[in-house]
């Protein structure tokens, strides 16, 4: 199983060139950031972790100049998105961005992706927050036939545009692998219809034994290999023993929380996080 982490790259936190060279000295597999363009100060929409939204979720820096910072600071480590809110951003726009990403890193690109909780911050995108979820089915539909195909096009409810030449290609074929993040049976129902993998909240899973399980009776009703379709826990609990049993259960990835802080903060917890990660490199 590969161990990662991840950290809301803030403003006043620790650099991510920085994170990122520390990170792969120390062996991890992968380096994961969220995002949030903005979070509107009504605070109508709850955050499903508790009362109070930490401030690092209108600190962020936009995830792709990020990662491709982490990506020319370092050789081996996958730089990824977790998760890119699509339902705010236009698709032709992101296919470029995820593209140029996974190209100057040499193919190190793994892109995660969410439909969001908050409905007044997409909102302010143009996004109805009940029609997300077909909104995030369209959008990836069209990046695929953008990232495949020499003249692409697309017609649907959302997303309409004719033949298009978009370049550059991603590196990884026929995409870098793509990984939803959400918890609930209609998610793993969407990443078998159009993902690569299935990335679940550790606090938020339920029995992930069973979800696991779920996920791949899906896979093999809809025609799929079960073992083609991934499987990573966001916010994995540093523990040993709870890493174990998501081994055994076949997850590929757990992926560690850091703080959004300054490196003196960062640095000593990563060190601690490596080496519970070494028992599993």
């Amino acid at each position: 199983m590969n161990v990662g982490v991840y950290m809301f790259a803030a403003d006043y936190a620790i650099r991510v060139d920085e994170l990122a060279r520390a990170a792969e000295e120390r062996g991890f597999e992968s380096l994961f950031l969220p995002e949030h363009t903005h979070i509107p100060k009504s605070r109508r929409s709850p955050w499903p972790a508790g009362p109070k939204l930490p401030r690092e979720y209108w600190h962020t820096l936009d995830p792709f100049v990020a990662l491709a910072s982490a990506a020319a600071a370092t050789r081996r480590l996958k730089v990824a998105t977790g998760i890119c809110l699509v339902i705010e951003r236009d698709p032709i726009t992101l296919a470029k961005e995820v593209a140029s990403v996974d190209l100057l890193s040499n193919g190190r690109f793994i892109f995660g992706i969410g439909g969001g909780w908050n409905a007044e911050e997409m909102e302010h995108h143009g996004t109805n927050f009940k029609q997300r979820w077909r909104l995030l089915r369209e959008r990836v539909l069209a990046m695929k036939e953008i990232w495949t195909k020499e003249e692409a096009e697309f017609h649907g409810e959302f997303v309409n545009f004719d033949p298009i030449w978009a370049y550059p290609k991603p590196v990884q074929k026929p995409h870098p692998p793509i990984l939803l993040g959400n918890n609930t049976a209609n998610a793993r129902q969407r990443v078998v219809d159009y993902c690569d993998g299935w990335m679940p909240i550790a606090g938020r899973a339920g029995d992930l034994a069973a979800g696991i399980a779920d996920l791949r009776a899906r896979a093999e009703k809809a025609g799929r290999d079960p073992a083609s379709l991934s499987v990573s826990v966001f916010g994995a609990k540093p523990e040993e023993a709870v890493l174990r049993s998501y081994q055994e259960m076949g997850v590929e990835r757990a992926l560690l929380a850091l703080p959004s802080a300054a490196r003196d903060s960062v640095l000593p917890l990563l060190d601690r996080h490596a080496t519970l990660a070494q028992t599993f490199m």
